[in-house]
C-alpha cells in the first residue's frame, strides 16, 4: 500500500503531486473554497466539509486517478501553504489513510 507523504510546493522529489488549485488535479480545491477561506469567509470546519464533500465526488468520478496512487509506493502531495498551518493536503493524506495507505509525515 502507498505511503503518504505531504509537502510545500518546493518539495521536488519525484513521487511529488502538485494539489494546489492551480494544478486543478482531482484533489486541488475550488479557487472560491481558498479564497473564502483566505478571506475569513468560510470557518475551517466549513472549509473542511466543503473539500471532504469535493473528495467524495472526485472518488466518484475519479476513482482511476485515486486507485493510480493506492497502488504506487509512495507519493508526497505538494502545495503552498505552510507545514504548520491548515491546509487541505493534511485532509487528503487523512482520505487516503481511510482506504488502506499509511501517513508518514510533513517532509520539511
Amino acid at each position: 500500500m502507498v505511503k503518504i507523504y505531504t509537502s510545500q510546493f518546493r518539495y521536488s522529489g519525484p513521487d511529488r503531486l502538485d494539489i494546489t488549485t492551480k494544478a486543478k488535479t482531482p484533489f486541488s480545491p475550488t479557487w472560491d473554497m481558498v479564497r473564502n477561506y483566505k478571506d475569513n469567509i468560510i470557518t475551517k470546519q466549513q472549509y473542511t466539509d466543503l473539500y471532504a464533500k469535493l473528495m467524495n465526488q472526485s472518488y466518484i468520478n475519479y476513482g482511476v486517478d485515486w486507485n493510480n496512487i493506492l497502488n504506487i509506493d509512495r507519493v508526497t502531495f505538494v502545495c503552498y501553504c505552510n507545514s504548520d498551518s491548515f491546509c487541505h493536503r493534511f485532509l487528503l493524506a487523512e482520505y487516503f489513510v481511510t482506504l488502506g495507505a499509511e501517513y508518514c509525515g510533513e517532509i520539511i
